[in-house]
């Protein structure tokens, strides 16, 4: 298995980032390595915090919800200056960062009017559970009787005779 120099391998992981957005198998071919090769870098990337985008050529509509969290939080401390210096270098624009960045502030209340809305159904699915079984037992017990009553018509039959033959 070849060891690559660090060098080349951030050069590769540079194409991946703007201005370049390479996909994953373009920069195989160039730097004739393995597409594996070139995921692993990535990966390794990423976890070492570096906002390395899914998207490749689509612009920033395909970007994950990861990586625009990820660029979020990079931001929340720079000045303008420094957050449009970002900006460029990644093919962002600031407008865009403000907008997730409020998506990011409402996915936490977004979550929780989920999860009420969802007890809410939940609680309304057991009293339908409830009131089901409860209409259940009360046809068991009619059809409990109508047995019982079919049964006692038939042996008082039996015992007195059938009086309509």
């Amino acid at each position: 298995m070849p060891r690559y120099p660090d060098e080349r391998r951030e050069a590769a992981v540079a194409k991946l980032l703007p201005p370049y957005n390479l996909s994953p198998r373009e920069v195989a071919e160039q730097e004739g390595v393995s597409i594996a090769t070139v995921y692993k870098w990535r990966k390794e990337a990423r976890e070492q915090g570096r906002c390395l985008p899914q998207a490749t050529g689509a612009g920033t509509e395909a970007w994950s919800s990861k990586d625009k969290f990820s660029a979020v939080v990079e931001t929340a401390g720079m000045n303008a200056q420094e957050v449009a210096e970002y900006c460029r270098s990644r093919g962002l624009y600031p407008e865009q960062l403000q907008v997730w960045r409020h998506d990011c502030e409402q996915a936490a209340g977004l979550a929780s009017q989920d999860r009420r809305r969802e007890a809410q159904e939940l609680k309304d699915h057991k009293a339908r559970v409830r009131e089901l079984e409860r209409e259940l037992r009360r046809k068991e017990a009619a059809l409990a009787e109508t047995a019982a009553l079919l049964t006692l018509s038939k042996k008082a039959a039996a015992i007195w005779g059938d009086e309509e033959k």
